[in-house]
């Protein structure tokens, strides 16, 4: 049982944590993409809730997920990229080691993350909205394939990311196609 533990270990490396080091590094790293996409989502709640806004008067495809699935989704989805880039950070020596490249990355992604709120939220721009969701896949593709050398586990827990952002870019491009005359409204 230890051998296909310590077998485990190699493949999927998760470094030996204590409270303080979680305390310190992971916790902060997880809170802080949630709590980008948090203050995004109470500054523009009135731009998606209730019955008369912009954003329910929209054309959906019959696969739109639920409004109520983003939360959860989300804070798991920002939790777990917040990890995967700690483990990259801890095993890639920081931003003065083989992790930079990696993490400029992680940091673009997450600025793309943050500005496709706004831009579609609030000034409703679908088709830049789409043109910043395909930019925000290709580089978290990236981020996945540069965090795999230093930390594969970091590299699986952003794969769940790149699927949502999969399904929201495929949704974002319909909303796009099927509501041209509210793009930029």
């Amino acid at each position: 049982m230890a051998h296909g533990h310590a077998q485990l270990q190699h493949l999927y490396p998760f470094p030996q944590i204590t409270m303080s080091i979680f305390a310190r590094e992971l916790l902060p790293a997880m809170v802080i993409p949630n709590l980008g996409g948090s203050i995004w989502g109470y500054l523009l709640r009135s731009e998606f809730e209730g019955p008369l806004t912009w954003y329910e008067r929209l054309k959906k495809p019959p696969w739109t997920p639920p409004k109520w699935v983003f939360g959860p989704v989300w804070t798991v989805l920002y939790g777990s990229m917040g990890a995967a880039s700690w483990l990259v950070w801890r095993q890639g020596g920081g931003w003065t080691g083989a992790a930079r490249v990696p993490l400029v990355l992680y940091a673009t992604q997450l600025a793309l993350n943050w500005a496709w709120s706004p831009m579609f939220f609030k000034y409703h721009r679908l088709g830049l909205t789409f043109a910043t969701a395909s930019a925000l896949w290709i580089n978290v593709a990236a981020c996945i394939g540069c965090f795999y050398p230093i930390n594969k586990t970091a590299a699986f827990f952003m794969v769940p990311y790149l699927g949502w952002l999969t399904l929201a870019a495929a949704v974002n491009f319909r909303l796009w196609r099927d509501n041209s005359d509210a793009d930029g409204m």
